[in-house]
């Protein structure tokens, strides 16, 4: 598929998704955000793609949040409408079950902070700023921020930024483990592959159910305990798991199939 506001390119198993509006700072429309939706589409559909990376072009910004001008004529219903859609697309990439890493280059902020959140890890630049300033335009974040943000963070320190707007620094967002590392800008993609590849050494199956499990910590409707149980048992029906355990008796590495 042709895509004008992002670049996608998959490599040695790895799909790198680039956020390509650097003349507004890679801020998220509409329109971008039907991209991103697009190109999971092909990460779920494609069994050669192990996993995601998702960054920004140019060296300012992953994404320095939505793009304003588009709604700030919208009616209630319109951004309920925008706010549905960016949610079921979030949700997408959270729920994806190739590992998802958000390699923040710059700004992360409001829709571009939720962006980043909705991934399984984020590391950034030493550049890098994440916040939620909507509260200054009067309005709050509406693809999940008001949610995942506490999940990362805290109540408290949670609170705190939605409500002041304050950004907070890459070493700031790692002390209070919102991200996972911090590097230079030129190591920032290379570190994403370095453990994207640790990742695909494993077993796929087993990835997709400890995303699945660590993803039903957060869902008030799931019992998390009794679907890790489930997916337990489920693995001593894989050829992976005979796999995995030949190979540690045998003192050998293990050769996944996904199966």
């Amino acid at each position: 598929m042709d895509f004008s506001l992002i670049t996608v390119n998959t490599e040695d198993g790895i799909t790198t998704i680039t956020i390509n509006r650097p003349d507004k700072m890679n801020a998220l429309n509409i329109q971008l955000l039907g991209e991103i939706d697009k190109a999971f589409d092909d990460v779920y559909g494609n069994d050669e793609v192990r996993g995601v990376i998702i960054t920004g072009s140019g060296a300012k910004a992953f994404a320095a949040g939505a793009d304003i001008a588009e709604f700030s004529n919208f009616t209630s219903e319109k951004a309920k409408e925008m706010s549905v859609n960016g949610h079921r697309i979030f949700n997408k990439i959270e729920s994806c079950s190739k590992p998802v890493i958000a390699a923040v280059n710059g700004f992360a902020l409001g829709g571009g902070c939720e962006l980043a959140m909705s991934c399984h890890m984020r590391l950034a630049s030493e550049n890098a700023k994440f916040g939620q300033p909507e509260v200054t335009l009067g309005v709050i974040p509406g693809y999940g921020g008001t949610q995942r943000l506490l999940r990362y963070v805290g109540m408290a320190k949670g609170i705190e930024l939605l409500l002041t707007a304050d950004m907070i620094s890459a070493e700031e967002a790692l002390r209070l483990g919102l991200v996972n590392h911090v590097t230079t800008l030129e190591e920032l993609i290379p570190k994403c592959k370095q453990i994207l590849q640790k990742i695909m050494s494993k077993s796929p199956l087993v990835v997709d159910q400890i995303i699945a499990c660590a993803n039903s910590y957060y869902n008030k409707n799931e019992d998390g305990f009794e679907l890790e149980i489930d997916e337990f048992g489920n693995c001593f029906d894989t050829d992976d798991f005979k796999e995995g355990t030949n190979a540690f008796l045998e003192k050998r590495k293990a050769n996944f199939t996904g199966k």
